[in-house]
C-alpha cells in the first residue's frame, strides 16, 4: 500500500501539471501554494486497506499558524488535534465497511513537531509574508472488512467541523481507477 501512495503523486502528475499551469502567477508564482481555505486529501483503496493522508494550513483548522501561546490558542490546537484523532467521524465511513484504524500519525509545527526545512519560503516573497506558513498533516491507515461498502468518501463533516476550509483538493486511487477532483462542502462527496 505504501508503494501505491508513493506511486500516487506521479500517477496524478498530468493534472497536477494541468492545475499548475493554471495557478502559475497565483502566490508569488510557486508551485504548490500554500493556500488559505484549501486543503488537500490523497486517498488510496487497495483491497481491504484505505489510506487517508490530509494536509491543510493550520489557518483551515485553528484559525491561525504562529505557535499557540495564549490559553485562548492552546485550546483551539488541543480541540483541532481532538478532533483529528477521530477519523472514523472526521470522514464518516459507511459502518456496513467495517473500517477499523490501524494507525494514525499527526504532524505540525502547532503540535510541537520540527517544521521540515523545505517549509521555508522563497527570498521573493520575504517582503510579503513574515509570519509561518504552518500545515497540519494528518495520515490515516484503516482496514475495512468489508472493502465493497465503501462506495463513496463523505467529507461533509471536515467542512461542517473546520468551517474555514473552503475547499479540498482530492487525489483518489480505487477499484474504479484514479481520479483527482476538487470538493466543497455544498458538493462534499466523492465516488470510489
Amino acid at each position: 500500500m505504501r508503494r501505491l501512495l508513493l506511486a500516487l503523486p506521479f500517477a496524478m502528475l498530468p493534472l497536477a501539471v494541468a492545475h499548475a499551469a493554471d495557478e502559475h502567477d497565483h502566490e508569488h508564482g510557486s508551485l504548490g501554494a500554500h493556500e488559505h481555505g484549501v486543503g488537500r486529501l490523497n486517498a488510496a483503496l487497495d483491497g481491504k486497506t484505505l489510506e487517508l493522508e490530509l494536509e491543510s494550513p493550520a489557518m483551515n483548522l485553528v484559525g491561525f499558524e504562529h505557535v499557540a501561546t495564549s490559553d485562548a490558542d492552546k485550546a483551539k490546537v488541543v480541540a483541532a488535534r481532538t478532533q483529528l484523532e477521530n477519523p472514523l467521524a472526521l470522514f464518516n465511513l459507511p459502518k456496513a465497511a467495517g473500517c477499523v484504524v490501524a494507525s494514525q500519525e499527526l504532524e505540525s509545527p502547532l503540535f510541537g513537531d520540527k517544521p521540515d526545512a523545505d517549509d521555508d519560503h522563497d527570498e521573493d516573497a520575504k517582503d510579503e509574508h513574515h509570519h509561518d506558513h504552518s500545515e497540519i498533516h494528518a495520515h490515516y491507515h484503516f482496514t475495512c472488512a468489508t472493502p465493497g461498502a465503501l462506495k463513496t468518501l463523505d467529507l461533509a463533516n471536515i467542512f461542517n467541523t473546520f468551517p474555514a476550509t473552503q475547499k479540498i483538493q482530492v487525489q483518489l486511487i480505487g477499484p474504479n481507477g484514479q481520479q483527482g477532483v476538487e470538493v466543497t462542502a455544498k458538493a462534499a462527496t466523492l465516488k470510489f
